[in-house]
């Protein structure tokens, strides 16, 4: 029938959980789409998908070969033969997704089998799946960072382990022994290990992959992953600097919302997926999704002074509007966490008394005696503003980044549960101070660099340090660093009111 609907059976698959994840069809081609045509054309091109779970990425190179040397190997069949047996291969990452990939690309799940594609002298083709064991060294694996409490007895109990054979060996280049052009593939995003509260807690694994992609040194890797490596996610801050100053990135992709990309599924910071270039060294093509559109900008990932990479396009203008003011920042006047060595379960007495300094704690004030107070400062004889050393932003845009500031007065002091910005003779400047805080302005640059819950003396570096000799509008800031319609428009667009 002429309306019948006939999806792509890959398309419609569930996935296997939040952090192993099908990659859909089209964002596949989409990804292909940024690898320069003439790989497609030449019969030596070699390709490795290293967590291999449908065979997508697999079927479709397959395709672009098939149709790229019909001049070459005009024969259809020994061009399927060549392709299948020299061109592609797979590292599965479960048994059971080994075998969906070998049926997606060889049409059967042993392709020594009269039904493939192409046979082959095996049952597993070009796609192996090896079920290694972890290796535990006090309570996780020396590999992967995986819980022995978690994983260790999973094999007695006849299930997988999650020891995943490419990242489970110093020499990757011996599971196959041969030179591969293009490394691409969606690899698993995490695995559980225990936190020293003996609370479960999530290691990256993406970035293993890259690095391990990386020691086969080949031309290009093309992969997807989560998005929080940016600025933040455990263990990663030389992955990360590896993959900003290094300038081998040609293109990236930004999925603020993951569903963008993955129908349904909910992936906190979203997902990118990269063409990393080995002899590229220039600026990178960063490509904005949101809301059905793209936005692009050419530039470098790595901004002076930074360790992480500026996310948003429309901020780096603005950073960098900023930043000609050569102005110091509001992180030279904020404490360090625990400004008066006051922990945060520390509770002051509820009456106050004669001579009581008041302490900000969790959950409100209590009085407390100066000879209790275990780092005294003369900052507690002045103004001064308080505000949380930690606030969640949530998901969704547009954010509020911090919590409400307080003003400190004359005589006060708090526990951990906050920091101290400014030390002022009069309450007008602290007051002031707690204007410019409230800005969109001055949130949104605190945002460019806080990459998790605390807010702390870091966050603020990037916030230039203002006259608190009087109030501040958002107005009058977007005019002093000359901030156009559209730059406004952004930051009101990410920054939510504070009243």
């Amino acid at each position: 029938m002429e309306n019948e609907y006939n999806p792509d059976v890959l398309s419609c698959l569930a996935n296997l959980s939040n952090d192993e994840v099908f990659t859909p069809p089209k964002v596949v081609n989409d990804m292909l789409n940024l690898l320069p045509p003439e790989l497609f054309k030449s019969s030596k091109t070699t390709f490795l998908d290293i967590g291999c779970k449908s065979g997508v990425f697999l079927r479709e190179i397959a395709k672009r070969l098939i149709d790229g040397l019909k001049d070459e190997i005009p024969d259809l069949q020994k061009r399927v033969d060549h392709i299948l047996h020299h061109q592609l291969y797979g590292i599965a990452i479960t048994e059971l997704t080994s075998l969906i990939s070998r049926r997606t690309l060889y049409c059967s799940k042993y392709p020594n089998c009269r039904y493939s594609a192409s046979r082959f002298d095996n049952p597993e083709g070009n796609i192996r799946f090896r079920n290694i064991q972890h290796e535990f060294v006090k309570g996780r694996c020396k590999w992967c960072g995986a819980s022995e409490e978690q994983f260790g007895n999973i094999k007695r109990a006849g299930l997988e382990t999650h020891a995943y054979e490419f990242i489970h060996t110093n020499k990757p280049q011996e599971i196959f022994n041969m030179k591969f052009d293009v490394i691409v593939g969606n690899p698993p995003y995490q695995i559980a290990t225990n936190g020293e509260d003996n609370g479960k807690q999530a290691k990256p694994l993406y970035n293993l992959f890259i690095e391990q992609g990386w020691k086969l040194d080949p031309r290009f890797i093309l992969m997807i992953i989560p998005a929080r490596w940016y600025t933040g996610g455990w263990g990663l801050n030389k992955f990360r600097d590896l993959m900003i100053s290094n300038n081998k990135i040609v293109e990236l992709h930004d999925f603020p919302d993951a569903t963008e990309c993955f129908s349904g599924i909910s992936i906190k910071g979203g997902v990118c997926y990269f063409l990393w270039k080995n002899d590229y060294n220039g600026p990178c093509n960063v490509v904005m999704h949101s809301k059905g559109s793209t936005s692009s900008f050419l530039r470098k990932l790595k901004e002076p002074d930074i360790d992480g990479m500026i996310r948003f396009n429309s901020a780096v203008s603005i950073l960098h509007k900023v930043r000609a003011k050569k102005e110091n920042t509001i992180a030279t006047i904020v404490s360090s966490q625990k400004p008066f060595g006051l922990g945060t379960a520390f509770k002051g007495d509820k009456e106050y008394f004669d001579e009581a300094i008041t302490v900000y704690q969790n959950g409100g004030i209590g009085y407390v005696s100066k000879e209790r107070i275990p780092k005294w400062s003369d900052d507690i004889l002045k103004h001064k503003v308080f505000i949380s050393a930690a606030y969640g932003a949530g998901e969704d845009y547009p954010h509020q980044i911090l919590n409400r500031p307080i003003l400190g007065a004359i005589n006060s002091c708090c526990t951990e549960t906050y920091i101290t910005i400014g030390s002022f003779d009069s309450a007008e400047e602290a007051n002031n101070l707690i204007a410019y805080i409230k800005t969109r302005f001055f949130r949104f640059m605190v945002m460019l660099i806080k990459n998790s819950q605390h807010a702390l003396k870091k966050v603020y570096s990037l916030v230039p340090m203002q006259d608190f000799s009087k109030p501040w509008t958002d107005e009058e800031l977007y005019k002093k660093y000359n901030l156009s319609d559209e730059e406004i428009k952004f930051i009101e667009s990410m920054i939510k009111p504070m009243e």
